[in-house]
């Protein structure tokens, strides 16, 4: 049986289980953060950005509210309130045949709930350091 990356990931994120996405990126992964202006490649950074997400982002308002996919990739829009601050935006997937993402996009909007989400992550990788 093929694996599904896309049901996977949406696992991880209805059980908040950082613990699983390593087995999910593959080594090569590009990650690709709104605030952030190059691409970072590699299976640890991208594990850093996507578990301090995981902390941001997840909290009970955060939902997924529409959903565009193919074989290999998907665009998942989604809506969540930090600190007031309406927040939406994309998380664009891609994986390979094995079902390991290669690269995940982030986009966010609007300019406020951008300078929040630096701000909050900024301070979550750096305890994490």
């Amino acid at each position: 049986m093929k694996p599904n990356p896309l049901a996977t990931w949406h696992e991880l994120v209805r059980t908040r289980n950082v613990k699983g996405l390593g087995a999910l990126l593959a080594d090569e992964v590009v990650f690709h953060s709104p605030v952030v202006h190059t691409p970072q490649s590699g299976k640890a950074v991208t594990l850093s950005y996507l578990s301090a997400a995981f902390h941001v982002f997840f909290n009970p308002s955060f939902r997924y509210v529409r959903e565009l996919a193919s074989e290999r990739d998907a665009v998942l829009e989604f809506q969540v309130e930090i600190e007031g601050i309406a927040v939406n935006g994309v998380d664009m997937i891609r994986w390979d045949d094995q079902g390991r993402i290669v690269e995940f996009k982030v986009m966010i909007r609007p300019l406020k709930a951008i300078n929040l989400i630096h701000q909050k992550m900024a301070a979550v990788l750096q305890a994490n350091q």
